[in-house]
């Protein structure tokens, strides 16, 4: 890891806990939509949220964690959760995706756990947006999370660390082969963008065999010019709000940049960003040189809608 990327992890908070050990579900998200918009303190009262989510103790735990990492809602000051406008736009009386079955809201789901900040998810923020290598195997990304988290500062166990990383994974891939039952094969949607997949065995350190993980770096259409606009112009307003212009190799390779969170190539992301710059409505230009590509901002930077992402059906080729 490079000194930028360390000085990055210095000046982070991180939440290494919270999830119960429990990847988020299928059904979580929209059960808990509709039980926030019945009663914004539902999940101040543990044995109310079990009865009407249908859920464990520990699960409600679970879910409230996932609500605020996911971009579902936050608590106000008054306890209260208040439903984002990502939440209304895929689950409302009229959302786009109330079932989960639009890639790119997974994909959403996705960019908002990998680029949470003030306090970023830690397995995220490394694995995600900081991780230099194509692949991984679970003990090496262990032995890397213990190193990091002792360079932080922190004293967290083996253990934690080893559940943290064992829920960043169940996140992205079942390890489930051949055939699994209804409620185990919806358990975890964002196992579904196949982004963490096994390719290979190599022996560890003890001498045992281990899977080998690679991150997906293949097309992904399914992630439209849309939705990778949004993410564009949110990486923006975070890391440089006041700047006209990013170099492309930020959005390519910065942590928690679209191209690292999304594995695109750095061909992918200039040809994104010509389409872009083709699109009578959108604030984006492009501007290729010999040294490096320049994008550029024709008005003030805010915010694309989550509703244009679904309304726009042209899809990235």
């Amino acid at each position: 890891m490079n000194a930028l990327a360390d000085v990055a992890l210095a000046s982070q908070t991180f939440r290494f806990s919270g999830h119960e050990s429990f990847a988020c579900r299928y059904a979580w998200l929209p059960k808990a939509y509709r039980a926030i918009c019945d009663n914004s303190r539902i999940f101040q009262t543990e044995d109310a949220a079990m009865v009407e989510l249908g859920i464990g103790k520990n699960m409600v735990r679970s879910l409230r964690f996932w609500i605020d990492a996911m971009g579902i809602a936050k608590l106000n000051a008054n306890r209260e959760h208040e439903l984002s406008e990502f939440a209304h736009a895929v689950f409302g009386a009229r959302g786009f995706d109330p079932y989960l079955e639009d890639q790119r809201t997974l994909w959403l789901l996705h960019w908002n756990l990998s680029s949470a900040a003030a306090p970023a998810l830690f397995a995220w923020h490394y694995m995600v947006g900081q991780w230099p290598y194509p692949e991984f195997t679970r003990s090496e990304a262990l032995a890397a999370f213990m190193r990091q988290s002792q360079k932080l500062g922190h004293k967290h166990s083996e253990v934690t660390l080893s559940q943290h990383l064992d829920v960043f994974m169940h996140t992205y891939f079942s390890g489930k082969g051949g055939k699994v039952g209804i409620e185990d094969s919806l358990d975890g949607p964002l196992v579904d963008l196949k982004l963490i997949v096994p390719s290979g065995e190599r022996k560890n350190e003890a001498g045992r065999w281990e899977t080998v993980f690679s991150f997906r770096r293949e097309d992904k259409p399914e992630i439209t010019t849309s939705l990778f606009e949004y993410c564009l112009l949110d990486f923006w307003a975070r890391v440089s709000p006041d700047e006209q212009t990013l170099p492309l190799r930020a959005l390519v390779s910065a942590p928690s940049s679209p191209g690292r969170v999304f594995r695109l190539s750095e061909e992918d992301v200039r040809v994104r960003l010509e389409e872009l710059s083709g699109t009578n409505d959108s604030s984006i230009r492009y501007q290729p040189s010999a040294v490096q590509g320049l994008i550029t901002r024709r008005a003030p930077l805010s915010a694309l809608p989550v509703a244009a992402i679904y309304r726009r059906e042209a899809s990235h080729a």
